[in-house]
């Protein structure tokens, strides 16, 4: 069966972006492709669990992480839910499958002082290193993703009320205040923008010299070699920035409903997960108040 009408349930129905499209089809094209391999079988219909758990062992001989074989077989499963969802399939062969058990990697963030000392860093008045430090700058006072960072349109950027609009996952609206500096730096890089060549008909707020839209690698790129320069720490993303974000604010008193708005998230599950690095300031602030600790 064509993954086609899959693909266009999981664009048109579930709001799923281009790269989480291609995800889903890379993982689920590669069971089948394993399938043919093995068992010369073609039909989707024809699959049991047996197969399925014959992959995951191929797949952990392959030295895949827990997490990577996790994401496969859940993209394997919602394609046999939307089988069952259009009655092609009664059940699903991964009804009663259970992920495999992973140990969850605590995302050290960027400290306050580290953040201080990056956003202090003197650059020149050229375009590119106008436009990355404002890439920093976004990312770190508003939490947004990479991708909602690089779809920014100049339409949702607005000074008057300091504030930006984000498209985030499933083309949900947010809106997210913008501080007196970030705007600073936004008016000096229009100014940069407007003087490249033929980008009147380029809506994103962030491009290329050239006056192309920029890219994921682009921007991993910026915070890398911004953080490069002040902080120690092995990883240096841009998700590291949002992380710090979420940390920042929950350190200096922001409640978990407010910090799960301005993330986006669907759900406070969601946004727990930034409320480990907490504890310290907890512990501080236990010894500090509590009538037996003092």
């Amino acid at each position: 069966m064509s993954l086609s009408s899959f693909k266009d349930f999981l664009k048109l129905e579930k709001k799923y972006s281009e790269h989480t499209l291609l995800a889903y089809s890379n993982d689920i094209e590669s069971f089948f492709s394993f399938l043919k391999s093995e068992f010369k079988q073609l039909e989707h219909e024809e699959v049991d669990y047996s197969q399925v758990r014959y992959w995951i062992t191929k797949l952990v001989d392959m030295g895949l992480s827990n997490g990577t074989i996790n994401r496969k077989i859940s993209s394997l499963k919602t394609y046999y839910k939307y089988l069952v969802k259009i009655e092609v399939l009664k059940s699903s062969p991964l009804l009663n499958h259970k992920a495999l058990k992973q140990n969850k990697k605590i995302q050290v963030p960027f400290s306050e002082d580290e953040i201080k000392a990056v956003l202090e860093l003197n650059i020149n008045n050229h375009f590119d290193d106008i436009r990355n430090k404002l890439i920093v700058e976004l990312l770190y006072s508003t939490g947004i993703r990479r991708a909602e960072l690089i779809n920014l349109k100049l339409t949702d950027v607005d000074i008057n009320q300091n504030q930006i609009k984000v498209l985030g996952k499933r083309n949900k609206e947010r809106y997210i205040p913008l501080m007196k500096s970030v705007q600073d730096t936004i008016s000096l890089y229009l100014i940069k923008r407007n003087l490249l060549d033929s980008i009147d008909d380029i809506p994103y707020l962030f491009l290329t010299k050239k006056g192309k839209k920029i890219y994921s690698a682009l921007v991993y790129r910026v915070v890398k070699n911004y953080f490069t320069q002040a902080s120690a720490k092995v990883k240096k993303s841009p998700h590291i920035l949002r992380h710090s974000f979420a940390t920042h604010l929950l350190n200096n008193g922001a409640d978990l409903n407010s910090v799960k708005e301005l993330l986006g998230h669907s759900s406070l599950a969601s946004t727990q997960v930034y409320t480990h690095n907490n504890i310290s300031e907890l512990k501080k602030v236990y010894s500090r108040s509590h009538p037996r600790e003092t």
